[in-house]
């Protein structure tokens, strides 16, 4: 039987502890605010498609 290691998962490469990591030097965007641009992007990019 193999060992287990207790690093935890060998797919997620290294991902989990990155993730885990509190940069607060990091910018943070919220969920909204992402939402937000994105639905005003795509109506800007239809708007433009529409009259051009």
């Amino acid at each position: 039987m193999a060992k287990k290691s207790g690093r935890g998962l060998s797919s997620s490469a290294g991902l989990v502890t990155y993730y885990d990591a509190d940069n607060r030097k990091a910018v943070h965007i919220g969920p909204k605010t992402v939402l937000i641009v994105a639905a005003a992007v795509g109506v800007a990019i239809y708007l433009l498609n529409l009259f051009f």
